[in-house]
């Protein structure tokens, strides 16, 4: 597999960035993105926890993107008392890794929450938030949970992550660059 032209700008990479971000969010199956997936990374008491994510959309004007979870998970307490977080995306087709630290928020009602509801309730992927036992319950086996009342919102959440900085690495057969963009100032550092 070849890779993609390099870019030779800091406006253009931070523009690049933002375009492959909604690319990702857009992506499905086979073809989807390396960037649909990724790794937040949060603060739990002093250590620190992550875990994988999935983007489900981006507001590249307010620099924000929206991914889901179960009001009731770990992660979901952890950024009620530590908000800030570390997204990091990996995109072997571009060659690409994001660092992105983020301020974390968690919407459990309201009129985002419930049309977001309303288009993933018929799916799957609903059952992961109808469950009437939180995520990480012990079991002493796997048990069947009978399945709820799609009607009900059951503990779905939005979890909005502002972006405070993008730390961009790109890993290429020319040299590898890393950027820094801030809402202040974008900068090359050293990778």
């Amino acid at each position: 597999m070849s890779q993609p032209a390099r870019l030779s700008s800091l406006p253009e990479i931070e523009a690049a960035i933002w375009r492959e971000l909604a690319a990702a969010i857009r992506s499905r199956g086979q073809a989807q993105h390396g960037w649909r997936l990724g790794v937040l990374a949060t603060v739990d008491g002093e250590a620190a926890d992550a875990r994988s994510v999935v983007l489900r959309d981006i507001d590249a004007a307010a620099h924000t993107l929206l991914m889901y979870t179960d009001a009731r998970s770990p992660k979901a307490q952890q950024l009620v008392a530590h908000p800030q977080g570390t997204l990091v995306l990996w995109s072997a087709a571009l060659g690409w890794q994001l660092r992105l630290r983020v301020l974390l928020s968690l919407q459990t009602s309201g009129l985002q929450v419930s049309s977001r509801w309303a288009q993933l309730k018929l799916t799957p992927a609903a059952q992961d938030y109808l469950s009437p036992l939180p995520p990480g319950t012990v079991l002493g086996t796997p048990v069947q949970v009978p399945a709820p009342e799609r009607q009900s919102r059951g503990h779905f959440a939005v979890l909005t992550a502002q972006v405070q900085s993008t730390d961009w690495l790109e890993l290429h057969t020319q040299g590898h660059r890393r950027a820094r963009f801030t809402d202040a100032q974008a900068v090359w550092v050293t990778p």
